[in-house]
């Protein structure tokens, strides 16, 4: 499945959908950020529809960063059918990404 965008207008219906919601919550001018795309992407090729990936502009899209507590960037929080389930912040290896993510896929 490829990574999809999210703004501050969809995002509810972004992340009620069914199944398990990874939201990156990023800035163009961010290094780290950068480092973790590639992640996501690998991610994003390994588990297909068992997750979706969403990348959220932070610079572009203030509310929602704020409504959720995100206050240093990335910030990547997972969603299961609506909720916030977990989250981390900064950069991860593909490993630590996977092993953070899989137990929620059942």
């Amino acid at each position: 499945m490829a990574i999809i965008k999210v703004e501050d207008q969809n995002f509810q219906e972004t992340i009620a959908q069914e199944g398990v919601v990874l939201v990156d919550f990023w800035a163009p001018w961010c290094g780290p950020c950068k480092m973790i795309s590639p992640v996501l992407e690998e991610m994003s090729g390994k588990l297909g529809d068992k997750l979706t990936i969403a990348k959220m502009n932070v610079d572009d899209n203030p509310e929602t960063p704020g409504a959720f507590g995100v206050m240093s960037i990335p910030t990547l929080k997972l969603f299961k059918n609506g909720v916030e389930v977990s989250s981390t912040v900064g950069f991860k290896p593909l490993a630590d990404m996977m092993s953070w993510v899989e137990p929620h896929l059942n």
